[in-house]
C-alpha cells in the first residue's frame, strides 16, 4: 500500500502539470472502487473549472478548484495517478479521467480497486473536508507531533509501539514499511508497550521517523509492487531498507539474524538483540 512518501511523491511530480489547469471533462470506467464514483456529479461540480491547489494530507490527495469544490482521493493498495497525452492508450485499470485544456489527462488507475475517488461539491466542501479529516493525527513533520504529545497519548496504554504509531488516529500517514524501518533504527521493539517508553527513547524515535520519511520522499518512495510515481518511475528506498523484509538475514549493525513476527495483523521484522523486548538497548 502506497504509504506517506510515495503519496507525497506522487502529489510533488503532478502539482507542476495540474496547478492552473482547467478541467474540460472527466471519464469514469463504471466500476465501483472502495464506494461508488459519483461521475456525473464530478462532471457538473468541476467541469470547466481550474485547478488551484494539490495537497497530501496523511495518505490522501486532496485537489481543489476554484469554485470550491474539492476532491480527495485515496490510492487504497495499488493506485496510481499519471498525466497522459490525450487520446493516449488507456489501460485497462484506468477508472477515472480528468481531460485537461493542455490536451493532457490526469488518469487514476487502480487494479485491485480499493482506492477511493470522493467529490466534495463546493457548497460545504470545506466543512466537509473538516469533518473528513476531524479524527486524523497530526502530520509527522508537524510541531503538535512532538515527544509531549506523543507521551501524552501513550500515558498508561498497553498497545504495542508499532500498532501505536500506525494509528492514523495519532500520527498520519505511517505505514507498516516505514515503522519496522523506524523502530529499528531507534532501536526499539515493535512490541515494547508504549507506556514503557522513556522521553529519550521518543525523542530518538521521531527523529528516526523523520529523517526516513524525508529520506523516502527524497529517494522517490518505495517499490514494493505496483508502485509508480506520477512520472511512471519506479521510487528506489528499498535500496536502503535495514529491516523490512529481511527475515533471516543478518543485523546490519550486530549480525544477529533477523526474526518476524505478526503484530496487529501486519508483518513486522526486527533485531532481537538491536532491539531487545525488555527495552534495555544495547548500544549501536
Amino acid at each position: 500500500m502506497p504509504e506517506l512518501p510515495e503519496v507525497e511523491v506522487i502529489c510533488q511530480g503532478l502539482l507542476p502539470h495540474l496547478l492552473g489547469r482547467t478541467i474540460l471533462n472527466i471519464h469514469c470506467s463504471g466500476k465501483q472502487l472502495r464506494s461508488p464514483v459519483k461521475c456525473q456529479e464530478m462532471r457538473n461540480e468541476l467541469n470547466n473549472r481550474r485547478i488551484t491547489s494539490l495537497s497530501r494530507r496523511a495518505k490522501y490527495l486532496i485537489l481543489k478548484t476554484d469554485r470550491g469544490a474539492t476532491i480527495i482521493i485515496h490510492l487504497g493498495m495499488s493506485g496510481n495517478m499519471g498525466i497522459f497525452e490525450r487520446g493516449s492508450a488507456t489501460k485497462k485499470h484506468d477508472h477515472v479521467c480528468w481531460q485537461l485544456d493542455n490536451n493532457t489527462e490526469l488518469r487514476f488507475n487502480d487494479a485491485r480497486r480499493f482506492g477511493a475517488v470522493r467529490l466534495l461539491p463546493a457548497e460545504n466542501a470545506r466543512q466537509e473536508e473538516k469533518r473528513f479529516f476531524a479524527a486524523t493525527g497530526p502530520e509527522p513533520f508537524s510541531r503538535s507531533c512532538s515527544v509531549s504529545y506523543l507521551r501524552q497519548r501513550a500515558a498508561q496504554r498497553k498497545l504495542a509501539i508499532k500498532k501505536f504509531i500506525m494509528d492514523s488516529h495519532v500520527v498520519a500517514g505511517i505505514g507498516n514499511i516505514y515503522a519496522n524501518e523506524s523502530l529499528f533504527r531507534a532501536g526499539i521493539h515493535p512490541e515494547r508497550q508504549v507506556a514503557s517508553l522513556s522521553d529519550k527513547e521518543w525523542r530518538r524515535l521521531l527523529i528516526d521517523i523523520r529523517k526516513i520519511l524525508k529520506h523516502a520522499i527524497k529517494c522517490g518512495g518505495s517499490t514494493i509492487s505496483d508502485f509508480v510515481g506520477a512520472s511512471g518511475e519506479g521510487g528506489y528506498f528499498q535500496m536502503n531498507f535495514l529491516i523490512y523484509g529481511k527475515t533471516g538475514e543478518t543485523c546490519s549493525a550486530c549480525g544477529t539474524v533477523i526474526r518476524k513476527e505478526i503484530i496487529g495483523g501486519r508483518a513486522s521484522f526486527f533485531c532481537p538483540v538491536c532491539q531487545p523486548r525488555s527495552g534495555d538497548k544495547r548500544n549501536r
